[in-house]
């Protein structure tokens, strides 16, 4: 056994020592120490790089979406790329679809997929690593594409009037505690009725009951979900162009109208047990039970990009996931290493002491944040050097609501977009179509919900 390594004065006094030595480590002492890391490892000539004047190819979209304080993200991707589609159809200057619609249903069916998880787990020791797993996190507000399908499939989309946003859903903080916390609570009480010797048909009609109380906490919350509403919808030249009555289905079949099974999630991630070219899906990650899990079909970042830039050619945005915070300037709205120079700042390598797979695989990375491709500039060979992102985070964060991110950075941080099937090969549609998907643990990296 390998004596304990123990931090010994004499190892704090050498270093402190060896700090003093050098007329850098002083500089960025009161650097740092008065401004903040990312301000003093900012490289200005990088940062001159990420400009946003105009793009080789862009979407016009309307006005910036603001998820607030909530981890809505994936719904409001989404959600800009379904307006994207109405604005264009109906000639609008600006649309936006109701967010708060999609997170009441998606807390509801996230709660009853949670119980069946419970139901489906109650053997499974309550400190073993899967029930941990479960009941870490019940109730996120973070998602997948493949889960908003889901959702739509079912339940359709609305416009933002028909039901506005509240103080539950602009701030999600108190309701998914209070909802986490009951969530935990079925679960101690089914597992304790299984115990007890309750039958299978019990135990289902128990979580029933449950889940009939975690509607109600959501109507408190964030209000009743329209059935049924009136729309009248003018364009650009104030003309009258749809007007009507429509249930969510109806709105979402007539007015957005776009094929989600034609769309495919493809992930880049390059690690040792996740081989190129295979598809894959995640245990337990889900939301509506009728759809089933999500999937990936898993592509070197290339393949992301070509796909990226031949949708946007087509005129449509392109939904997609990454790691957000890493080498990212926030207030400026720029994602780019190069930007960000936090190796030279304190003289040793932080950044670059992993890369994009043992980052993935130390648990340096997860997919965090969705946002919207939404143009793209290309140098002269026709690759590309810069991507233009709506975010949703409001038109006061970056440059009026938008981000830049590098290729370089899109290589190291990208882990997902969303694509029309029409852009795979051949090759790839005969994987996704034939391929039964490899299911990876639960807690697998690309677990995470954006």
């Amino acid at each position: 056994m390998n004596e304990p390594m123990r931090i010994t004065p004499q190892d704090i006094a050498r270093t402190n020592e060896a700090f003093r030595k050098t007329r850098a480590n002083t500089v960025a002492k009161n650097a740092v120490s008065a401004q903040g890391i990312r301000s003093v490892a900012r490289v200005p000539e990088a940062v001159a790089q990420n400009t946003i004047e105009a793009f080789d190819i862009e979407v016009s979209q309307g006005k910036r979406c603001d998820q607030q304080r909530s981890g809505r993200c994936w719904m409001f991707a989404s959600l800009n790329i379904f307006r994207a589609s109405i604005m264009r159809k109906y000639d609008l200057k600006s649309f936006e679809l109701s967010e708060a619609y999609p997170l009441f249903f998606d807390k509801l069916e996230k709660s009853g997929w949670f119980l069946q998880s419970i139901m489906d787990t109650l053997d499974e020791p309550l400190d073993g690593r899967l029930v941990s797993h479960l009941l870490a996190d019940p109730i996120s507000d973070g998602g997948q594409w493949d889960m908003f399908c889901g959702l739509v499939k079912k339940y359709g989309v609305v416009p933002k009037e028909t039901m506005p946003e509240t103080a539950c859903s602009r701030n999600t903080h108190d309701m998914d505690k209070f909802l986490a916390r009951y969530l935990r609570g079925c679960a101690k009480t089914l597992r304790g009725a299984h115990v007890e010797g309750s039958s299978a048909h019990d135990l289902n009609a128990m979580a029933k009951d449950m889940l009939g109380n975690v509607q109600s906490l959501l109507i408190t919350c964030l209000g009743e979900p329209p059935t049924s509403f009136d729309v009248r919808l003018r364009n650009k030249d104030d003309e009258l162009v749809l007007t009507g009555t429509f249930t969510p289905q109806e709105f979402y079949d007539e007015v957005v109208g776009i094929q989600l099974d034609d769309y495919v999630s493809v992930i880049s991630a390059p690690t040792a047990d996740k081989p190129f070219n295979h598809t894959y899906t995640v245990k337990y990650m889900g939301n509506v039970v009728e759809y089933g899990q999500v999937r990936y079909l898993n592509l070197e970042p290339a393949e992301l990009k070509r796909m990226a830039i031949a949708q946007l050619r087509d005129g449509q945005p392109v939904w997609f996931g990454c790691d957000v915070d890493q080498c990212f300037l926030r207030d400026e709205g720029i994602m780019d290493p190069a930007a960000l120079d936090v190796d030279s700042l304190f003289g040793f390598a932080i950044e670059g002491c992993l890369n994009k797979a043992e980052r993935l695989d130390y648990g340096e990375s997860i997919l965090t944040h969705a946002m919207v491709l939404e143009g793209v500039n290309l140098n002269n060979a026709g690759d590309p050097v810069l991507w233009k992102v709506e975010n949703s985070w409001g038109k006061d964060h970056g440059r009026n609501g938008f981000d830049t991110l590098s290729d370089a950075w899109f290589d190291e941080y990208v882990y997902q977009v969303v694509v029309n099937k029409r852009y795979l090969t051949d090759d790839q549609r005969h994987i996704l179509q034939t391929e039964e998907p490899i299911e990876l643990a639960p807690w697998d990296p690309l677990g995470s919900l954006a």
